[in-house]
């Protein structure tokens, strides 16, 4: 979860106050005026806003539906009321603009496909500022409850994350592949992130080298071409801000699937790839990287030659 944390809202019909709360708290406390005593309420807005606990909070919080125990005794409480709260995720509603994109590589071209330009935004328009090399960071006050606005290095794309998909080597029976994620964001860190591909030879994923990896071939079905990677705990599970430890890799090593296999036509490269949830903006298939026709560049050496040749007897 990503700072600050999931948040929920509400407005309360009548003159309800929230008396007790486990697992999250209250942003406000609230008028609590009308309520007498030694102890009041935990929140008597009319619209509370409620948020996750900070890191290293005790995970013993949860409670049962309708009764529960509260300071570990043996009595249970019974709930008044109960409501179940469904939560959709939606990438257009977190974020009007991507926040990665993809550029590519191979190892058979020279042709580097970069990000597609203004993935993210572009120069000069409202939601993300950025800042061109040489220049100085501003100085920003961060609320410790709203998620900074994104403060990223000037680039064509304008994304927060950049994603690299390098096909570095193909082998006999095997083909490797390497992946880097960097996090072109001054001000955000990524804690626990995970990356999710779609490829189909993810199916013979042999190893995968610095990244964890788990196949999503549960969630789809008999259709085995999707697989999530994240970071290993204590060493790479941390996307830091822009800079000397802003970038996580690993390498990917693939059986070659005889029937599917090929290098032309841009099939080495992904279908799609997300960065914490968020889709990111590939190329388009029109600019990947060709791969060199033996045949024509021998016929054309040859050609060259006989022409060298024609030159030298006249």
């Amino acid at each position: 979860m990503e700072r600050p944390g999931w948040r929920v809202g509400w407005a309360w019909k009548g003159d309800e106050a929230i008396w007790n709360m486990w697992g999250a708290e209250s942003t406000e406390q609230g008028d609590c005026s009308k309520f007498k005593g030694s102890q009041l309420p935990h929140c008597c807005e009319k619209q509370p806003t409620i948020v996750d606990l900070m890191p290293g909070a005790p995970y013993n919080m949860q409670v049962p539906l309708n009764k529960f125990r509260k300071d570990g005794s043996l009595r249970f409480t019974q709930a008044l009321a109960t409501w179940n709260v469904t939560y959709v995720y939606s990438k257009y509603q977190t974020s009007a603009a991507p926040k990665c994109c993809v550029f590519l590589s191979v190892f058979y071209n020279d042709t580097i496909v970069p990000c597609p330009d203004c993935s993210g935004n572009c120069h000069r328009l409202p939601g993300v500022e950025c800042v061109r090399p040489g220049e100085t960071r501003p100085l920003l006050q961060l609320s410790p409850t709203q998620e900074p606005p994104p403060l990223v290095a000037c680039s064509s794309h304008m994304c927060s994350i950049r994603v690299h998909w390098d096909v570095k080597q193909s082998y006999k029976e095997y083909w490797r592949v390497k992946i880097t994620i960097t996090n072109l964001n001054f001000l955000k860190n990524y804690s626990q992130w995970n990356l999710v591909m779609e490829h189909p030879n993810l199916q013979n994923v042999t190893q995968v080298f610095s990244f964890n990896y788990h196949a999503l071939n549960q969630y789809r079905g008999a259709i085995n071409d999707a697989g999530m990677v994240w970071g290993i705990q204590y060493y790479n599970d941390e996307l830091m801000v822009l800079g000397e430890s802003g970038n996580v890799q690993s390498e990917m090593l693939l059986h070659k699937d005889k029937g599917i296999f090929t290098l032309s036509e841009g099939w080495a490269f992904p279908r799609r790839i997300s960065f914490n949830g968020d889709e990111c903006v590939m190329p388009l298939p029109d600019s990947y990287p060709t791969l060199l026709n033996t045949a024509t560049t021998l016929t054309t050496s040859v050609l060259l030659f006989s022409l060298l040749m024609a030159f030298a007897f006249l």
